[in-house]
């Protein structure tokens, strides 16, 4: 687990009333841009990622701000490329501190899993919208 004094941290966000939004997939890339946007501006090292039609998990480790504000910048930027009319997540968000190695492990395989319980996909590594399929890429730092 990264060692860092604001902590890791699983988030979990959902869209306004639960819309499937990050079913087009041009959609879910703009989301994807945004993260990565703000985690190559250094506000914050990403571990995983999956991008479900209706919500997103991310584990994070907030870097010099809190992790209120990187979901902000997160939240905030995307609806703000979206330009959308409509309200596009829901108020505020859930969050679980990573207490140790193995619960950062436990809740990056949560994540990862996410698209195969939702029977998406039969491996994680298929899912395009997933850190696990993306695995090439570069995450952190």
């Amino acid at each position: 687990m990264p060692e860092d004094r604001a902590g890791t941290y699983l988030t979990t966000s959902i869209t306004y009333e639960r819309r499937p939004l990050f079913r087009a997939p041009q959609t879910a890339e703009l989301f994807l841009e945004t993260l990565q946007h703000y985690r190559r501006e250094g506000h914050y090292k990403l571990h995983a990622f999956v991008v479900m039609p209706d919500h997103v998990h991310l584990l994070i480790t907030p870097q010099e701000i809190t992790l209120e504000r990187a979901m902000q910048l997160i939240k905030g930027g995307f609806s703000h490329r979206l330009e959308s009319k409509l309200p596009v997540w829901q108020k505020g968000f859930n969050d679980h501190r990573c207490r140790d190695a193995d619960d950062f492990i436990a809740r990056k395989n949560y994540i990862h899993l996410n698209p195969v319980r939702a029977r998406f996909v039969a491996e994680p590594w298929q899912y395009r919208f997933s850190s696990a399929y993306r695995a090439d890429h570069a995450l952190s730092g």
